[in-house]
């Protein structure tokens, strides 16, 4: 037995590996980032398309149907949340990719729970601070500006808000350890749940809202009665509850919706002063004013 000739090959480095699968891995490399925003780009239009079709079939409130041109305007902003949440792919898609394992410890089916449950918890957080901390609001105020919720001004967003949300959750789960395959499905079931829970439909998820956030429970986050708009959550509540800032019950309806201070934000239709609303001098001066 040559114990010497053993301990010197488990020394050696791994041999390299064939070219052929060297020139995949590299493509893979390359492909990701443009895969990753058409990814993005075909699931945000199918998921609109498709509880566009049921807020006609079974709305919720018909008077929250988005006009001509409030369709106009979801239009400009789901273009920018589109280009905003393209473009904060690229670095963080670099660091992810840098930090993130290709392949995870586990199945990804067994990764993925453990994945969604600290995702939902990082935007939890980011949700949250959106509302409490002055600047985050002034970004992500906007969003509540409509006085209607419906799956097209799930769209009305600050450029720079979906980018901090976006970088926030992927980045929390790829410095977690969860591999890269586990951080693209999440990516994508946060921009789905995002439309369902906007969606004006009369669906009713009964016991799951203690542990799904569902169009019941966001509606009323988007309500102009401070009490009962909590409900951070976009995906899963059960942080809301152990953080006791659900406010849902069964058949809550919300007074209004929009913000509580009407004249503390642009418009919607104000696309540009929107945009630059957060640079304003005497934007949220007085902090959040939902």
């Amino acid at each position: 037995m040559n114990i010497s000739h053993e301990y010197d090959s488990a020394l050696s480095p791994p041999a390299p590996e064939p070219c052929s699968i060297a020139m995949v891995r590299a493509a893979a490399r390359i492909a990701t980032y443009p895969i990753l925003v058409v990814a993005m780009i075909v699931v945000s239009v199918i998921a609109l398309a498709y509880l566009a079709m049921f807020e006609r079939l079974i709305p919720y409130e018909p008077n929250w149907h988005p006009s001509l041109r409030e369709w106009r305007w979801y239009g400009i902003y789901f273009l920018l949340t589109l280009l905003g949440g393209g473009l904060a792919q690229l670095p963080i898609m670099a660091v992810v990719g840098a930090v993130a394992a290709p392949q995870g410890w586990l199945p990804l089916w067994v990764e993925m729970p453990f994945a969604l449950l600290l995702g939902s918890l990082a935007n939890y957080v980011m949700y949250r601070l959106g509302h409490t901390n002055a600047w985050l609001w002034r970004l992500h105020g906007v969003h509540h500006a409509p006085d209607k919720v419906n799956v097209g001004n799930n769209g009305v967003n600050h450029i720079f808000d979906i980018v901090l949300a976006q970088g926030v959750v992927q980045l929390t789960l790829a410095f977690a350890g969860f591999s890269e395959p586990a951080v693209f499905v999440i990516g994508l079931f946060v921009i789905v749940q995002g439309y369902f829970i906007h969606a004006n439909i009369d669906v009713r998820i009964g016991w799951l809202n203690y542990v799904f956030t569902s169009p019941e429970q966001h509606r009323l986050h988007h309500g102009t009665d401070l009490a009962e708009a909590g409900n951070f959550g976009s995906d899963l509540s059960i942080w809301d509850q152990l953080f006791d800032t659900f406010t849902w019950r069964s058949g809550r309806r919300p007074v209004a919706i929009g913000l509580h201070n009407p004249t503390s934000f642009p418009p919607t239709g104000d696309v540009v002063a929107s945009l630059l609303h957060p640079w304003r001098a005497r934007a949220g001066a007085s902090g959040p004013s939902r």
